[in-house]
């Protein structure tokens, strides 16, 4: 059998084979004629290849932004640094704190890490952003921590505020990547800059597709950063690593998301946290549920109760709530079925669903989604709504992405 190339697809071949490791991938073509890309062997994520960064941080006085994810194997970046004798002088904690064990939205102080003795700042209390006091100590700022791929998840925006920090004040900035468990998908609605917020502060879709590391090429290049000086960026790429392979996150990246099945359910059910609506917060399985006291889609029952360090008071606390059970349910990407039959429901009740109207529009970058709702459209109206975005964004991050 012949195959044969145009122009464009060896343009685009040999892109890929520049941009990544040899040896990494085996390029077949599958009975659709499609290209695949098959690892050779399995994903080593950035920070376990401690022998490509470690002569870089020599000598260097080092921070970095970690939490409970940034694990090298069985031990944590931090103690695996300091074991190398590299000196750590600065531990910077985001949303959910260093260990990952403060609730959604819950302030800490800074303090000193009991095992180490390091200095431990909050990005996620008094500030958000590194301060330039911070920074005059360091020579280079790491960043390792799991991401989850959908925008209103805040790591990202943690990230943003670090790189404009390192930038201002000269220091340079590693990125140790790590896969994205939603990769293999591109949808939503592109964020408007009129409702960003630290849980959308980007132009990008809901379900962007593109690991940390690639959005912090992304942010550098679009200048998306505020500042007017040039950041000393580096990425340790994830070896054996495409898009579409399915990934299973070895520690949860935060207190509501502790499996596979919630972090897959995560972009579809995120919407319901500016209704009145329950999606498992204060039970054993967040974000794989959605219930209500008084209206019920489904006869599931649960009652959220008080969890210290993950949902202190959620909502509808010590109420019998009715309605599904997802635990099972087989979902990929952006399902806009669920909030649409829920705001039904509520309407056909004649009563309010969308409480907090202006943060489910900053949870969707837009109030067009929240009012399509309300209008009364179909999934498959709004999705057709966003669509021409989509093909742009997908087109302007062709520039930043190191991986197929």
């Amino acid at each position: 059998m012949r195959l044969f190339f145009t122009k464009q697809f060896a343009r685009l071949m040999v892109a890929i084979l520049i941009s990544i490791p040899l040896c990494t991938f085996s390029l077949e073509v599958n009975a659709n004629k499609t290209v695949v890309a098959k690892p050779s062997q399995g994903i080593i994520v950035g920070a376990e290849q401690v022998s490509s960064y470690l002569p870089s941080l020599q000598n260097k006085r080092v921070g970095l932004v970690v939490n409970q994810t940034s694990m090298v194997g069985n031990e944590h970046l931090v103690d695996v640094l300091i074991a190398h004798d590299i000196n750590v002088k600065m531990i910077f904690a985001p949303e959910h704190g260093f260990r990952g064990n403060y609730d959604a939205g819950e302030k800490f102080s800074s303090s000193i890490d009991s095992k180490t003795g390091v200095p431990l700042v909050s990005l996620y209390g008094k500030s958000r952003k590194p301060a330039a006091n911070h920074m005059a100590n360091l020579d280079v700022i790491i960043f390792d921590i799991q991401d989850v791929g959908v925008r209103f998840y805040t790591y990202i925006s943690t990230m943003h505020y670090v790189m404009e920090a390192a930038a201002d004040e000269n220091v340079a900035m590693m990125i140790f990547d790590r896969p994205n468990p939603n990769g293999a998908f591109v949808d939503g609605p592109i964020l408007e800059p009129e409702f960003s917020s630290f849980v959308g502060m980007h132009q990008i879709p809901l379900l962007h597709g593109m690991t940390v590391g690639e959005l912090a090429l992304m942010f550098q290049g679009e200048s998306w950063l505020n500042t007017k000086k040039h950041l000393d960026l580096s990425i340790v790429k994830v070896k054996n690593y495409h898009r579409t392979l399915p990934y299973s996150l070895p520690i949860k990246p935060s207190p509501n998301l502790p499996n596979d099945t919630a972090i897959r359910l995560y972009p579809s059910l995120g919407f319901f946290e500016a209704t009145p609506v329950s999606i498992g917060r204060g039970t054993d399985f967040p974000f794989q549920v959605i219930g209500h006291n008084n209206i019920a889609l489904g006869d599931f029952s649960f009652m959220p109760i008080s969890t210290p360090g993950a949902a202190l008071t959620p909502k509808l606390m010590n109420k019998m709530l009715h309605g599904q059970d997802l635990r099972n349910y087989q979902v990929g990407g952006l399902d806009l079925s669920f909030i649409i039959h829920w705001h039904q429901a509520f309407k056909a009740k004649n009563i309010e669903f969308f409480t907090r109207p202006d943060f489910m529009d900053k949870l969707s970058g837009t109030d067009k989604l929240r009012k399509a709702i309300t209008a009364g459209k179909t999934a498959q109206e709004i999705k057709r709504s966003w669509q021409k975005q989509l093909v742009n964004f997908k087109k302007a991050r062709t520039a930043y992405l190191l991986y197929l």
